[in-house]
């Protein structure tokens, strides 16, 4: 077995985390590859003893047999995880892979908690949700932390209720910091998953919180500005994401006509170079189009509304902007050994359509970067679009907190 190809360039403090990946296309295999990469790592004592496992699948395994791995495997140790529309390893960007970020139990306790029925999600099931959450990790008398804690969502990316359930648990978590991804299924836009309690689930969302000895960071970047060219919803469906006309015309033709192509030719990668967004406040927000549909409407990744005004964006250069904001963090925080990110299903068309995937992936191995290409990010309770989201975990500074 080659370790170097499937295990992160630097092992964290003392073998506290770990980022693996296997190609095996069956589910079982690709995860007894996991299990035994993992066996050997502590057969060398470059990892201690399992205290959780974080998983990105693609859409293209047979989702028993890889639920039946897991439980094989790792059936006493916390696991949680998704569907992917492409997958962030040790080696970049990849598609058709099983990546498990490893978590020790001697730097980090992780409890995992999974919602069904997301359209019945409300502050009152968050808030439970979160409190039970909260007992049992300060409860366990083996704890690495007294007050160092974030937490990870992973939600069905077209259940259409990441709005709904992300404000519920931030409503709970307070100041608890907390990202996440919606889960993809390789751009078919038909079925997505979550993974808990030793199953695949959908319209379903799984919240993960971590207590850790690691420093850490949670961070966000994205890399448009706003033209001056604007979009106004002038009929739209909230609750289904789609928006029928834009400045009175059937959206997909005013779109179209706004950014310079045919109706005809638009599609994910176009999207991906033209996008829209809300300003709130002096923040702009993505609003990704996910498809055009046959009467000529836009269903969009995230809830737009009657009377939206919707901003053109113009992509700057995503790499410098993404290497200023990991380096600011890096120097802030110390050291990173690893950072778990949801990137989005459309800057990841951007990289493709420009050229610069190979960069890309050269550029998420430099800085140790593990998770997987998403339908929506999540933020301290807001869904986004079109942005690297995550958390940089460094080596422990004596003393400090983030």
């Amino acid at each position: 077995m080659n370790l170097a190809k499937n295990v992160s360039a630097t092992q964290t403090a003392a073998g506290s985390i770990v980022s693996l990946r296997s190609a095996h296309k069956h589910g079982v295999e690709a995860v007894q590859d996991i299990a035994q990469q993992l066996a050997e790592l502590q057969r060398k004592q470059q990892f201690g003893e399992l205290g959780g496992v974080l998983f990105f699948c693609s859409a293209e395994y047979q989702l028993t047999a890889l639920a039946e791995g897991f439980q094989q495997c790792f059936g006493d140790t916390p696991v949680a995880g998704c569907t992917t529309a492409g997958e962030l390893t040790t080696l970049g960007y990849e598609n058709g892979t099983l990546c498990a970020v490893l978590f020790a139990g001697n730097a980090f306790q992780l409890q995992v908690s999974g919602i069904t029925q997301l359209h019945e999600f409300d502050l009152a099931r968050g808030q439970q949700l979160v409190d039970a959450l909260l007992r049992r990790s300060r409860d366990d008398p083996q704890r690495v932390s007294d007050d160092n804690v974030f937490a990870i969502t992973l939600l069905d990316g077209l259940s259409s209720q990441e709005e709904t359930v992300l404000v519920a648990l931030q409503s709970a978590l307070g100041k608890i910091p907390h990202f996440g991804g919606s889960a993809g299924d390789d751009n078919q836009l038909q079925t997505t998953h979550v993974y808990f309690d030793g199953a695949f689930h959908s319209n379903a969302a799984v919240i993960v919180l971590v207590r850790t000895a690691l420093a850490f960071e949670v961070f966000s970047t994205q890399h448009v500005s706003a033209l001056t060219e604007k979009l106004v919803v002038t009929e739209a469906d909230a609750d289904t994401r789609t928006v029928f006309e834009l400045n009175a015309e059937p959206a997909a033709q005013a779109y179209a006509d706004a950014v310079g192509v045919a109706m005809a030719q638009l599609n994910a990668t176009v999207f991906a170079m033209h996008p829209l967004a809300v300003k709130v406040g002096h923040e702009y927000y993505i609003r990704s189009i996910q498809r055009v549909n046959d009467d000529a409407s836009l269903t969009f990744y995230c809830a737009v509304g009657n009377g939206a005004v919707l901003t053109r964006m113009q992509p700057e250069p995503m790499l410098p902007a993404l290497e200023a904001r990991l380096s600011e963090i890096e120097r802030r925080i110390g050291e990173p050994v690893l950072t778990i990110a949801c990137d989005c299903v459309l800057r990841r068309l951007e990289n493709e359509a420009r050229g610069h995937l190979a960069d890309a992936s050269a550029f998420l191995r430099r800085h140790h970067v593990s998770g997987f290409t998403t339908y929506g990010e999540h933020l301290h309770g807001v869904h986004v679009n079109q942005t690297f989201t995550g958390v940089v975990l460094a080596k422990p500074v004596e003393g400090q907190r983030h």
